[in-house]
């Protein structure tokens, strides 16, 4: 049996965790809640503290946690859903009352900011646990579960939830479901979810994600929907500071470098593009993936081209190896 809380049981996460009237948790991970949550000592030196030994699990997500960029307050919800859980099963061995809650979740943000990355994280969490018997990730999206005539996309939903149960269904750009009005086929699979949701909510985790503003507008689609989402989770867009990181981690695991010269060009051209694109089309960590995989394969042909294969040439970028979406334009 899968502990879950009582209402009286969520004390233990109201520090980054904000309980809405409705029962739902709304979670935000962003710099100003940031300097809130600094003067919130208790919760902060307790997670701070050794994880003790016998929780292996947890320290063991925790070093997969280190290797993301930012997302400090989806790292410490991650522990605290650990130790409310945990608790709930200590509870559960004394005789008290604990209940079962579902922990489906709704992610919010733009694309590129570690929605999925995180899905997996929290899969192998639940898995290691005992929460999700097998902690796999089903990834879908609208084409996966409309289908072309009526009984059809129903069918083809049940399909995918039972491809999940023992882990996790991540349905990415869900809002799309309900775009169609109400003749189309979309309004099935989301009454199909609903459903089984509730019929099958302690076997699979549902996770749903998409821009902010389209989810909110998803969630009026259906009455039964916004009650069935405890963890809403925003995952804001990162700083051009973080995006240099994520560069940097990225050459690092490779064995590259770039040159100060190279650094200063994507630095530079990160902030023109975040304030000439707006927040809403620039893709974020997928963006400086896509520019460290092409810049690698320029610098492979001058290399070639030069004939330059000293150790440092090998290891080093420059200006011309960086390859950016607008260059391929020209």
């Amino acid at each position: 049996m899968e502990p879950g809380v009582q209402d009286g049981e969520v004390n233990a996460l109201e520090q980054p965790i904000r309980m809405k009237n409705n029962g739902q948790i709304n979670i935000v991970f962003n710099a100003e809640n940031r300097k809130t949550l600094q003067k919130e000592l208790p919760i902060k030196e307790i997670l701070v503290q050794e994880i003790p030994s016998q929780h292996a699990a947890l320290r063991e997500i925790e070093e997969e946690l280190k290797a993301l960029v930012g997302m400090e307050e989806m790292k410490r919800m991650i522990k605290e859903i650990y130790a409310w859980i945990y608790i709930n099963k200590q509870r559960e061995a004394k005789g008290l009352k604990t209940g079962r809650q579902a922990l489906h979740m709704m992610f919010k943000g733009n694309p590129g900011t570690g929605k999925t990355t995180v899905a997996r994280l929290i899969g192998k969490l639940f898995q290691k646990m005992n929460v999700l018997s097998k902690g796999h990730l089903i990834e879908a999206e609208r084409a996966d579960l409309v289908g072309e005539y009526i009984g059809h996309t129903a069918q083809k939903t049940r399909d995918l939830i039972k491809k999940a149960i023992g882990g996790i269904l991540f349905i990415d750009e869900a809002y799309s479901l309900g775009r169609g009005g109400e003749k189309d086929f979309g309004k099935e699979a989301i009454d199909t979810l609903v459903k089984h949701m509730e019929d099958r909510q302690h076997e699979f985790i549902l996770i749903l994600a998409g821009y902010s503003r389209e989810m909110d507008y998803f969630l009026s689609l259906n009455p039964g929907l916004h009650s069935r989402f405890p963890l809403v989770v925003d995952f804001p867009d990162y700083t051009i500071g973080q995006l240099m990181e994520i560069a940097d981690r990225m050459l690092q695991e490779r064995e590259y470098i770039m040159n100060r010269e190279a650094e200063r060009k994507l630095k530079e051209h990160l902030i023109i593009l975040r304030s000439y694109r707006g927040s809403i089309s620039f893709s974020n960590g997928r963006y400086i993936r896509n520019v460290i995989e092409k810049s690698i394969r320029a610098q492979a042909m001058r290399l070639l081209l030069e004939d330059s294969f000293e150790k440092t040439d090998l290891l080093t970028l420059t200006c011309q190896d960086l390859i950016f979406e607008d260059d391929e334009k020209e």
